[in-house]
């Protein structure tokens, strides 16, 4: 009843539907769908059906294209050529094929952020720049060609660290904190500017992964990167799941076909994850290095491990990836042999496992940094 529902005022879990079953206020039966954050009777938890004052989903700061996702892609920076960061914001469109254009700019040359958005904000934090590891975090309003605003500063400077979202929050996992592989998680609200939060823990420390990472809006997925131990990128091959909703340390989800390290990309749907290129170890204390153009995908919410999906057009490691949900593309990157950096943004539909095709090309070759994609309206 209104009454119960206003006595125990519960906060609901990320999606979790809450009915209240008789009329109150003269209004008929309706319903709440929460976001984890905002208990019952916050006026940011909307209701729906019959209500003047609903909202979009979960009332607070998601939209029709949430947890990372979006039509509209982002290539933030990177290294265009040897030793050189551009401060450039590449935007294309995910749905059709087509070339980036210039967007904006952030306010230094940066690498190796991490990076994710609410559909409406795109994030940017950390990196390295001119000056070492940073702890910044931007933003750009998805819609708008603009430059970076300041958002926030994560609590040290870190680069190699992995964000996504569930279209309120957003974490920022692992990565090399103050000059060591970390397994810390980070939150940020991303439709609210401020500093960054902690989170919990990954199962182990972790660097040089994937600079944006999937989400099914309940669980982020970290996998790959590097850590330490006698085992040569112990972690490479792990992939952890973490809840967004709720502050908590990842678990285990199981291992991918292939040790990916240096800046695999990423992309998702509402089901399966996908991780594509990097750089593939051997086992032990044995280096095998080798640029790798496969393509691992999991089912997000089932334990397991990784199955082969197909094969990027080049093999690359430093690469990205983003993803509207229905088609991921996968940018930039280093094939290991001059120039060293690529313009090449590939694409692979999501739901149908198979090589990538030809998407079009970045505005510059270019390598080592982050995408996430956003609403394009």
């Amino acid at each position: 009843s209104a009454g119960a529902w206003t006595l125990n005022n519960p906060t609901l879990a990320f999606g979790e539907i809450g009915m209240q079953i008789d009329s109150a206020d003269g209004v008929a039966p309706k319903f709440k769908i929460g976001n984890g954050i905002n208990a019952w009777n916050d006026s940011a938890t909307k209701y729906f059906i019959n209500d003047s004052d609903q909202a979009g989903l979960g009332g607070g700061g998601g939209s029709s294209t949430t947890n990372g996702t979006g039509d509209r892609g982002f290539f933030w920076g990177g290294v265009y050529v040897s030793g050189d960061y551009t401060t450039q914001i590449d935007y294309w469109n995910i749905a059709t094929t087509s070339n980036a254009a210039a967007f904006g700019d952030w306010h230094d040359g940066r690498n190796r952020t991490a990076c994710t958005s609410d559909g409406t904000y795109a994030i940017a934090a950390g990196g390295n720049t001119g000056d070492g590891r940073t702890d910044n975090i931007e933003y750009v309003t998805t819609a708008t060609l603009a430059n970076a605003t300041s958002f926030g500063t994560l609590s040290t400077n870190v680069r190699e660290a992995s964000g996504t979202s569930n279209g309120t929050k957003g974490l920022i996992m692992g990565g090399q904190w103050n000059g060591s592989e970390a397994n810390t998680i980070e939150y940020i609200t991303i439709a609210t500017p401020g500093n960054s939060t902690d989170h919990g823990d990954l199962t182990s420390a972790g660097q040089q992964t994937c600079p944006s990472a999937p989400s099914n809006g309940t669980y982020g997925y970290y996998t790959g990167g590097n850590g330490s131990g006698g085992d040569y990128y112990p972690r490479a091959a792990a992939i952890d799941y973490v809840a967004i909703a709720t502050t908590g340390n990842a678990s285990d989800h199981g291992d991918l076909t292939h040790r990916k390290v240096q800046q695999p990309g990423a992309a998702w749907d509402a089901t399966y994850a996908l991780w594509a290129g990097g750089q593939n170890y051997g086992t032990g204390t044995s280096i095998v290095e080798y640029q790798t153009n496969k393509i691992d995908y999991i089912t997000m919410g089932t334990s397991g491990n990784g199955t082969d999906f197909g094969d990027l057009t080049i093999a690359r490691h430093s690469t990205a990836g983003c993803t509207n949900a229905t088609r991921g593309t996968f940018q930039g990157g280093n094939p290991g042999s001059s120039p060293y950096h690529v313009n090449t943004i590939d694409y692979v539909t999501i739901a149908t496992p198979g090589n990538a095709t030809d998407h079009g090309d970045l505005t510059r070759t270019n390598y080592e940094t982050g995408s996430t994609a956003g609403s394009a309206a």
